[in-house]
């Protein structure tokens, strides 16, 4: 008799590469992959990537490239980068979503997503698909790529935090609010090394769309991933998205055992808001109201289902937006914008004096609609970290689309509380579904011509890691550093995002402008920096930088989960420190040597010897690394490794 399984272990067990489920938290597991998909903003590499593997199909069940973050078209780069991502698609085997069918989680959620079934895609924000219980993960490009190519994901084997809802949410609250709370109890490193599993009878009050904007801003909190049972609700969901051969029952086991439970009673949850400059610097609504907003801006991948747009278009009905506040909206897909159209609610967004913008990623991730100076601007986005918008000084508060909608009426932030006293999801119309603007690879696919503009630069190469390391410590970060930090978004650097050599000149800027100038005349060296180093977005071009830069060696107290496998990828050493408290004696600029890198075998060593000449002592750093991860980052990276795999694979069939 086996025993009671939670959701995450059964859907891990069902897609184990390897013969056995690790009994425990921390163990490699290797995850065989149903789906993929990338945005253009790291898609381009990733099919570089692929191509550079050499296969001439994907090996997926399904893969998927849209195109929803470089939409501003202000030069050549973005057009080329398009142009790239749909030959790309069609010789390769992928479907293309073109700009303006909407943000990739929205709509794989409404056309491609099912319960049960693996993702991973290049955009930390994938685990969105985990509102319909899929187990989806956000990764690397180059992740990606390999999954295309048919290998396996390599994770840690997560915990599962099981997070038990209970109640029901007042009119005001929203599933934004919820993941808010979460948020406030276990800040941006609470997730790190687990999956948020959804259980309880409070989970069938959450319609789909709601669910998922919970999985989605799971992310915030440094999970792995986050999931919810695919149950009546979600049935409901896929057969009005007219996928109902894709649903299945699918839950956790009667008597499930979780690694820790996190109670939530959703009648409890009130209206919140995450302040300046983190997701987690949670206050409540009433603690903030009567502060003048400057801008507001509706959408992104967190809110920007049909039941966000209908409940913001209910409340600006009949209103204007107010004289001082600059209001933009964007929905999540073409279909929703469709049927607001269809069904009267555009209009009336329109004519509250809010401006539609493209049904894209846009300010989200610094694409347009920049805030004016000291401004404060009001989001449904997933993240605010500083100079995020475009605009350093800003300050950006993450709220529900209810809340965002009145702060826009009212031109300051008020407590939904005291307004909202019906339900703005009620009597929802059904969902426009056509697919027609996805794009199916060609039949023929010998016959598509790739085209590379002068933007897409081949992939830089990297030999084999050193058996020794010298070098000054280039600069000393504190917590919480993001991949924003690392290297920025923005319509100024995004369009560079296929070009390492031009990009990389861009590294840590927003923290300190003389860290390029100071990385090449050392001719690399070392970064150190503090807790949950890397958290943020998936980009790998923050590890392919500091690489392509001279940084063989991360020393943290700690690394977010997808920028320490990015920089395993691409040859980057991460190293932790055995005691902490050296993080505080060691300086910018000091001089460290690592010697013996490398065991007798060849195999790079778990535990390393640091000399610091100007303290004239040792400290021990620790690597936290699987054997396969050292031997990844030993020759140079995941590219290196899986060729010299192949190479020895076709060598002993030979």
């Amino acid at each position: 008799m086996t025993s009671p399984e939670n959701l995450t272990r059964k859907i891990i067990k069902a897609h184990l590469a390897a013969a056995y489920l690790p009994p425990a938290a921390g163990a490699d597991v290797k995850i065989k992959i149903d789906q993929t998909l990338t945005q253009d903003a790291t898609g381009t590499l990733a099919y570089l990537q692929f191509e550079a593997i050499g296969l001439g199909r994907v090996r997926t069940e399904l893969s998927v490239s849209y195109v929803d973050h470089n939409t501003l078209q202000t030069g050549f780069e973005n057009a080329d980068d398009h142009r790239y991502l749909a030959a790309a698609a069609s010789k390769y085997g992928i479907i293309f979503s073109p700009a303006g069918n909407g943000v990739c989680h929205q709509i794989h959620l409404e056309n491609f997503a099912a319960p049960g079934k693996t993702l991973i895609g290049s955009d930390s924000h994938t685990p969105t698909a985990g509102g319909i219980g899929m187990l989806a993960f956000g990764a690397g490009g180059l992740d990606v790529a390999c999954a295309m190519a048919g290998e396996p994901f390599t994770i840690k084997m997560p915990s599962v935090v099981g997070a038990r809802l209970t109640g029901k949410l007042k009119v005001y609250a929203t599933a934004k609010d919820v993941i808010l709370e979460i948020l406030r109890r276990l800040t941006v490193k609470g997730g790190v090394g687990k999956v948020m599993e959804y259980f309880g009878p409070g989970v069938k009050t959450l319609s789909a769309p709601e669910r998922a904007t919970i999985a989605n801003m799971g992310a915030e909190l440094g999970a792995t991933t986050s999931v919810f049972p695919a149950d009546e609700v979600t049935r409901k969901f896929m057969r009005e998205a007219g996928r109902l051969s894709d649903f299945r029952l699918l839950s956790a086991d009667a008597g499930a055992k979780y690694d820790e439970v996190v109670e939530i009673d959703l009648s409890s949850v009130e209206a919140l808001a995450a302040a300046p400059h983190s997701p987690d610097n949670v206050k409540k609504l009433s603690e903030i109201a009567g502060l003048k907003v400057d801008q507001v801006c509706i959408g992104s991948c967190t809110n920007s289902s049909l039941a966000d747009m209908v409940a913001v278009a209910r409340i600006l009905k009949g209103k204007k937006v107010h004289p001082n506040v600059s209001c933009v909206v964007s929905c999540g897909s073409r279909n929703v914008l469709l049927t607001l159209d269809k069904n009267g609610f555009l209009s009336d967004i329109i004519k509250s004096g809010a401006r539609l913008m493209e049904c894209a990623c846009g300010p989200c991730i610094g694409m347009g609609q920049a805030p004016s100076s000291g401004a404060v601007s009001a989001r449904t986005f997933n993240r605010n970290f500083e100079g995020r918008s475009g605009t350093l000084d800003a300050g950006v508060y993450l709220v529900s689309p209810i809340t965002a909608a009145l702060a826009a009426v009212c031109g300051k932030f008020v407590d939904p509380k005291k307004y909202i006293k019906k339900s703005l999801s009620g009597a929802l119309p059904r969902l426009d579904v056509s697919r027609d603007m996805f794009v199916r690879p060609s039949k023929k696919p010998s016959f598509v011509e790739i085209k590379r503009g002068p933007n897409i630069r081949p992939l830089p190469a990297f030999g084999e890691f050193p058996t020794s390391l010298e070098g000054d410590v280039l600069i000393k970060l504190p917590d919480n550093i993001s991949t924003d930090h690392i290297l920025p978004a923005g319509a100024k650097i995004l369009p560079l995002r296929s070009n390492i050599p031009a990009i990389s000149e861009h590294t840590l800027s927003a923290v300190d402008a003389g860290f390029v100038k100071r990385a090449r005349e050392k001719s690399g060296g070392i970064v150190v920096a503090a807790q949950n180093y890397g958290q943020g977005s998936s980009r790998e071009h923050a590890a392919l930088a500091l690489k392509y830069l001279g940084v063989n060696l991360v020393i943290a107290k700690s690394f977010s989960r997808i920028h320490l496998a990015n920089l395993v990828n691409f040859g980057v050493l991460p190293a932790v420190f055995a005691d902490k408290a050296d993080y505080d004696s060691i300086a910018q600029g000091d001089r460290v040597i690592v010697e013996n890198l490398t065991a007798p075998d060849g195999v790079l060593g778990a535990t390393l010897t640091a000399r610091l000449p100007r303290l004239k002592r040792s400290i021990t750093l620790e690597v936290k690394l699987s054997e396969r991860d050292r031997e990844i980052v030993r020759v140079g990276g995941l590219l290196n490794y899986i060729r010299k795999k192949t190479a020895d694979s076709e060598g002993k069939t030979s």
